[in-house]
Formats: structure tokens, sequence, C-alpha cells
């Protein structure tokens, strides 16, 4: 392998001629062999660098001319965009599980961006500490990278998703209005609801789900950068947080805005808690609705059947003809990842010490992937399971009259106690509503039937 020599404070160093890293992205390459390949520094904190960099180079323009020049910051700026469009990719191999303030991969931004500017203009024009990191700490950007991230992800990945599906279960409403069947609680019989009725606590659940991840948003567009290394903004010019923060939201389309109290900023982490609080929230609602669809779906004929789900792919090696709930099966596990994540992130954010929380890497990586895999899960659920969802009708209305619970309709009529003894009079003897009712002489035939109306007990 070529290489070339790179230094940093610490001496020279060997790094591979065909990157634009450097001697500290080296290093840290060499110091943490630990998920390599598997566990890097998430692409999405790497967008996030590319962007808050060049609001940073265009900030110190206007705040610092003599130091960032029109020549340094047409540098930055463009090796910038190549990080932000994701074309150097290759050039960030960093893992997670590295220096808990994410200095390291802040130190490979700086030097990929000095690097490739320097090869772009020709000459050796930016420093990576002195002109990319100009004005800032590792101890801000992180933090800075981190929400600028998790909003993006959460407004152009995972809302969407949910509108895709909240809008599979609105039309699925409309088409199944008036399809009455028998209601479950505790997993036993319950009195009549209507299919959309059913549908329509998915959708509202789902619509809950968007508006918390909707609140979650206007802290997570507060920046920590400015603060520098411990939050009294030391080496920034005066205003820097603030035009920095314009900069980035003219960047992204996003409202951010720079943090009040950048000592928080750095050490707290409760804003990045409080978004995944709600990614969870939508976790256990989805992993509710795949249960409800895939115990609907069961059978085909020794289960509920209720609805039928589309058959996707064969479901046994031993049985012949076999359809499994896959979609259902995903969804419950990435539920069952997010619900982990959410743990893991909690804990690391309680471990903030005195001026810095060290444990930013590992929140970042378990907050996107909860993201990504809500986002893909969803989208894969609603094209490969809820759009093709097709109720069942006879076996609805079959289900809904062997009920005993119909029996409530009776209690206006009969009394609570009377109503009791017919329900469990009919199962013990398996019969009808109807015969138990009147062979205990609580009702002429004539008059239950002027009483009993299943499909009305809905009041859809």
């Amino acid at each position: 392998m070529n290489t070339r020599t790179e230094h940093d404070s610490m001496g020279e160093i060997q790094v591979p001629a065909d990157k634009y890293w450097g001697a500290q992205t080296q290093r840290s390459s060499a110091n943490f062999r630990i998920g390599v390949g598997l566990e890097t520094m998430p692409a999405e904190i790497i967008h996030a660098f590319g962007i808050l960099k060049k609001a940073a180079a265009l900030t110190n323009h206007e705040l610092r001319p003599e130091k960032m020049t029109d020549a340094k910051l047409a540098a930055v700026c463009s090796a910038a965009d190549e990080v932000i469009s994701g074309k150097l990719a290759e050039h960030f191999p960093l893992v997670v599980w590295q220096t808990g303030s994410g200095t390291q991969s802040n130190m490979n931004t700086n030097e990929v961006i000095a690097n490739r500017g320097n090869e772009i203009t020709g000459k050796e024009l930016l420093h990576p500490n002195d002109d990319v990191n100009m004005s800032q700490s590792s101890n801000d950007t992180y933090p800075t990278a981190m929400h600028i991230a998790a909003v993006l992800a959460l407004e152009e990945r995972l809302l969407p998703a949910i509108d895709l599906l909240t809008g599979t279960f609105r039309r699925l409403e409309e088409e199944n209005k008036g399809m009455i069947k028998s209601g479950r609680t505790h997993l036993q019989d319950a009195v009549p609801i209507s299919f959309a009725q059913e549908i329509s606590g998915w959708r509202a659940s789902l619509e809950k789900d968007a508006e918390l991840i909707r609140r979650s948003l206007p802290p997570l567009c507060e920046l920590a950068l400015g603060g520098t290394a411990v939050g009294t903004g030391l080496n920034a010019p005066a205003g820097f947080d603030t035009l920095v923060a314009e900069k980035v939201s003219s960047l992204t389309g996003m409202p951010f805005a720079a943090a009040v109290n950048k000592y928080h900023a750095l050490t707290s982490k409760d804003e990045l808690v409080f978004a995944h609080g709600a990614v969870k929230a939508l976790a256990c609602d989805m992993m509710k609705i795949a249960n409800d669809v895939r115990w609907l779906a069961s059978g085909p004929r020794c289960g509920l059947g209720e609805i039928r789900i589309p058959e996707n792919e064969p479901g046994s090696s031993i049985m012949p003809g076999k359809v499994n709930p896959t979609q259902c099966e995903q969804v419950t596990m990435v539920a069952v990842q997010v619900m982990g994540n959410d743990a893991a992130i909690g804990f690391a954010a309680s471990q903030g010490n005195f001026e810095l929380n060290v444990f930013m890497p590992v929140m970042a990586y378990n907050f996107l992937q909860s993201v990504r895999l809500m986002s893909e899960s969803i989208i894969s659920f609603n094209n490969n399971c809820a759009a093709g969802i097709k109720a069942v009708p006879e076996k609805m209305h079959d289900n809904l009259h062997n009920s005993l619970m119909l029996v409530t309709a009776l209690n206006p009529y009969i009394g609570y106690e009377n109503a009791a003894k017919t329900a469990k009079y009919a199962y013990a003897n398996n019969c009808s509503l109807k015969e138990a009712c009147v062979r205990l002489g609580f009702l002429s035939a004539e008059r239950f039937d002027e009483v009993f109306h299943p499909e009305e007990m809905a009041g859809e």
C-alpha cells in the first residue's frame, strides 16, 4: 500500500496515499479496532458535519475575513459540499466506539475537508485545525452534528413514512365502513365494534405519534455550536453562535437556532432522550398494530381469520403451502430493537460529567439506527402488508353472532345479573343467547328479536 507522511502534535505517521484523512484519523483507526466495517460513524453524522463545517466557514468569513479569506472559504465550501453529497464517504473510516466526545470524527472531517480543499486549489491553503475547525471544538461540533442529523432524519425519513401508513389506514377505514365484528379485550370476546373503528384506532395512534415527534423537533433545533470547549465560547468571535445557526438553517431549510445555554448544550442530552422517547412511543404502537394484524389474520382455518393479508413468500421449509405474517414479524423485531436503543440512550445521557457528556457517539448511533429502522420497517409493512389487507365478512359475521358478549345489549331489559345468567347458560349448554334467554324465561322469543340487534351495538 502506498502511503504518505502526515503529522500532528504527537509526531509523524504514515497514511494511505489515496485517502484524504490525516494523522489523527489514522491514529484513531489504529487504536479503535472495534466493529470495523460494521459499526462505523453513521453517514447521517458525516452529512451533518459537512453542513456545519460549511456553515462555520461562511460565518468565519463574515466575522473573521482576515483569517477565513475568500480563497479559503471557496476551498472549504467545495470540499464540504462533497462531504454533504456523500461523494467522500470512503474517507470516513472511524467506528462509533472511539472517544466519547466524537473528537476523532470531528478531526476526520477537518482533515478530509482540508486535504480535499488543498487538492482542489492545488496548494497547501487549508489547515485542519486552524481553518476548517476555526471557532469550533469537537465538544460543540459533535453535539451539533447529532442534532442536525436527528432533525433531518425525523423530518425527511420517519415522518413521511408515518404519513404513508396513516394514509393507507384512512383508505381502509373508508372501504370497511359498516362492517361489524366482535370486539376483543383481554384476548376475550367483547361487545361489537366496526372494522373501520378498529382501523381508526391504528390510524389515530400513528397520528398521535407523529404529533409527539414534531413536538420534539424544536428542542433538537437548538445547536451547541459556538460553545467551543466548555461552553464559554473561547476562541469564537462574538455573535458566531447565532450567525452559524442561521447558516445551518439556510443550508438545511430547518429552523435551527443557537442554544441559549451552551453549558447545558454540551453536557446534557435531554433533547435527544425526549425525541427518542417519541420514536419509542411509535415503536410501541407499531408493535401493537402488527400484533393486531397477525392475530386477526391468524389461521387460515384454525385462527381468527377475520382478515387476509398479502402472501409474500413461503413460510416453511417442511410444511407445504404455509404462509406466515412476516411483515408483522419484522415490525415487532424492529420495535424491540428501538426499545433497547432507548435504554442505551437513556443510560448514556445520564453520564454527563461536569462540562461534557462523553457518550455521544453511541447515542447518535442508536438514535439514527432507530429512526432508520422504523422508517424502513413502516414503509415495508405498508407496501407489503397493510396496503393489501382485506376483510373476510363471513368470518366476522360468524364470530360476531357466536359471541356471548352480545348479551350486554340485554342489560337494559333484563338487568346485569339475568344477562350474566343468560350468557353462562348459553355457554354451558352450547346454545344461542336467544335460546338461553327464552328457556330461562327472561324474554319471549318475539321480544328478544325486538331488542337484540348486534349490528347496531357498534354505534358507527
